[in-house]
């Protein structure tokens, strides 16, 4: 299991100060409903979004999920150690293991982290694609602890695209940002291949992709 220290810590910390501001201007729009179901904190949840929508995901857990800690997954390569330590800057926490595809160690992880109480956050593409291809492995989770699942969208008003393999979105400063959010309940997760057809498509309807302006 790789760390970091020293030196290597301190380096990231102007950059996680940056992604923090960055966020906190940011001009989140949303409805009622779309807010009550963000901030549903009665028991924990599994947050699903997109690879290419990560970017917010440390804003969204700062704005709706206060108090509630919010655990994801991250490789336990070298390269997984720099995301744990900008992670934790940025306000999420990790939890150590193999990624690839959301594989047995990676849902045992994070089934885990939901009996203790915590949220966890699935990007149901990632961490190497194809986008917008939704893998089982976060259906198994929420469905093997019973914990609703939030389907977390955002449509972007103004955004760069990264020439990543997901085409990454990085909102621009005081952009605006039309921000979704669906409930799904237990129950519904019970027929695992109908479940991840739903998720598939409801996130594909609430994260349109825009030009990129």
């Amino acid at each position: 299991m790789h760390g970091i220290t020293g030196w290597r810590h301190v380096a990231l910390w102007p950059f996680a100060v940056l992604v923090r501001l960055w966020g906190m201007t940011l001009r989140f729009e949303l409805s009622e409903e779309d807010l009550r179901n963000y901030t549903k904190k009665d028991e924990p949840v599994a947050l699903v979004l997109w690879h290419n929508r990560l970017f917010l995901a440390a804003e969204i857990v700062r704005r709706f999920r206060a108090g509630r800690p919010a655990y994801a997954l991250v490789s336990a390569s070298r390269d997984g150690a720099w995301l744990t330590a900008f992670f934790s800057m940025a306000g999420l926490r990790a939890v150590r293991g193999s990624s690839s595809r959301l594989g047995r160690e990676a849902a045992t992880a994070l089934v885990q982290v939901l009996r203790a109480g915590h949220d966890v956050g699935i990007t149901p593409d990632g961490p190497r694609g194809p986008c917008y291809e939704l893998e089982p492995g976060g259906v198994i989770v929420a469905r093997r602890t019973r914990a609703p699942v939030l389907l977390i969208g955002a449509d972007f008003g103004s955004a760069w695209r990264l020439r990543s393999w997901d085409r990454f979105y990085l909102p621009k400063p005081f952009s605006r940002v039309r921000m979704r959010c669906e409930l799904i309940l237990p129950d519904e997760l019970a027929d695992r291949d109908a479940a991840v057809a739903k998720m598939r498509a409801r996130l594909l309807a609430i994260n349109p992709d825009r030009p990129e302006t």
